[in-house]
């Protein structure tokens, strides 16, 4: 979490969202800020759990809210600009795809992609 921080920084330290990121997390406690990361991941475990789902069925849209509302309050006001952003990163392959395919199983990271697409239109 560290090294995803300090890239962060280094990437969007001077946009109003990282600052509000930075404003929301701060005197948060080593097991607080682990707690917020499990229940973020265990939403892509839910991804996971519907992925045999069509993405624009009601169901996976509410899950796609649910992550941009866990974003909104617990790190920075998530716009429908920035969760596309975030979609097309978590399906990009790499680090951020393995971790949610980590939490969701094989294929998460791209249906949640292609759910936020829908979501964001």
């Amino acid at each position: 979490m560290e090294d995803y921080s300090k890239r962060a920084k280094e990437q969007w330290g001077q946009i109003a969202q990282y600052q509000e990121f930075e404003e929301k997390t701060k005197g948060v406690s080593d097991t607080q800020q682990k707690d917020v990361i499990n229940r973020f991941m265990l939403i892509f475990t839910e991804f996971g759990k519907i992925k045999e789902l069509d993405t624009s069925c009601d169901t996976v849209q509410l899950q796609v809210k649910k992550l941009q509302d866990f974003i909104t309050e617990n790190y920075y006001t998530c716009t429908k600009e920035i969760l596309s952003g975030l979609g097309k990163m978590y399906a990009s392959g790499g680090e951020f795809t393995e971790n949610i395919d980590s939490y969701g199983g094989e294929g998460t990271a791209l249906f949640t992609a292609k759910a936020i697409e829908i979501y964001c239109k």
